[in-house]
């Protein structure tokens, strides 16, 4: 008879065993959340964490604070977040920058992406556009290419820096379609946009919200997206995968993702991503997040991950190319 009162015991103890987890997570969040962003406000990647905190506030009874640690690209607010970690209360979001270039471009981050960061999930993402004039020769992508590969150099191409996320992607176009551009640097995309109508340089590969309204005023042109499928934003903009000799997976896009720091306990970051789901399922988030020229793509954190690893490869490759030039 003593058998099921030992095999009950046994049962209970696994099953408190089990619940560990679940039982870490009761009385969080215990206060106010922190939650570092990189950029200034008004930025686009603060607008997109705010669209977001906001819903997470409600939801988890707590105020989330945005902190504004602007600097280095979104570098300097990873640093903050993770100096301030230790009390699972510090957050942070950011850009796929310092996820999976910073440190090929700049060296020490002070931060190792692997080692002291916990994807928590993906928010949202936005390919980019390649644009030229609207009284441009170039009238679709196959000209485009061709154009460039009958004169190494010749055509110019603007960017928003050098290693920023349109550069790389057009020098990854490039060395798909297999042509050279002249890279002529700016430092934003009001100046690449004056640049381009202007006729001082030939084309750039530009965010949607920035190309769009120029586009439909009449003075530029779109050639095509960077996603492998329709952008919402720009359902009749031919995606650039699979054309002109690209290859079909052809895909560059800018991300946005909440990140937590190492350490936090794992009921705590499925807590967030079940919550941040939740919030992205949300037709007025997503229209929110569209009218920004995101669109909101909630994932994950096993899928963040095998993101940031694969953008890690793909961007680490064009980087070697474009110091090698």
């Amino acid at each position: 008879m003593k058998l099921p009162r030992i095999r009950d015991a046994i049962l209970a103890g696994v099953l408190a065993c089990l619940a560990l987890p679940a039982m870490a997570q009761d009385g969080w969040p215990a206060e106010p959340l922190r939650v570092f962003v990189g950029f200034p406000a008004g930025s686009s990647p603060d607008v997109l964490a705010r669209i977001v905190t906001e819903e997470l506030a409600e939801r988890l009874g707590q105020p989330v604070v945005i902190e504004n640690r602007p600097g280095a690209g979104g570098v300097i607010g990873i640093q903050q977040m993770l100096a301030a970690a230790g009390n699972g209360h510090v957050f942070g979001t950011t850009i796929n920058g310092p996820m999976t270039t910073a440190a090929r471009l700049m060296g020490d981050t002070g931060y190792d992406v692997a080692a002291d960061i916990l994807p928590v999930s993906l928010l949202a993402r936005s390919p980019l556009v390649l644009a030229v004039a609207s009284n441009s020769a170039i009238a679709d992508l196959d000209g485009f290419i061709a154009a460039a590969g009958a004169a190494p150099e010749a055509l110019a191409y603007g960017s928003v820096g050098q290693g920023s996320g349109a550069h790389l992607t057009a020098e990854l176009f490039a060395a798909e379609a297999g042509i050279t551009m002249l890279h002529v640097p700016f430092t934003s995309y009001a100046e690449v946009t004056t640049a381009i109508i202007g006729g001082e340089i030939d084309a750039g590969f530009m965010a949607p919200s920035a190309a769009l309204p120029f586009a439909e005023a009449g003075t530029m042109r779109i050639l095509g997206i960077t996603s492998s499928e329709p952008f919402a934003q720009a359902p009749d903009v031919p995606p650039i995968a699979g054309k002109a000799g690209l290859p079909e997976d052809f895909r560059a896009e800018l991300w946005n993702a909440f990140i937590a720091p190492a350490g936090t306990e794992a009921a705590i970051v499925a807590r967030l991503n079940a919550e941040i789901g939740t919030i992205l399922a949300d037709d007025e988030v997503r229209q929110r997040m569209l009218a920004m020229g995101w669109q909101a793509a909630p994932g994950t954190p096993e899928d963040l991950a095998a993101r940031i690893a694969s953008d890690t490869r793909m961007w680490g490759a064009v980087i070697d190319r474009v110091q090698a030039q």
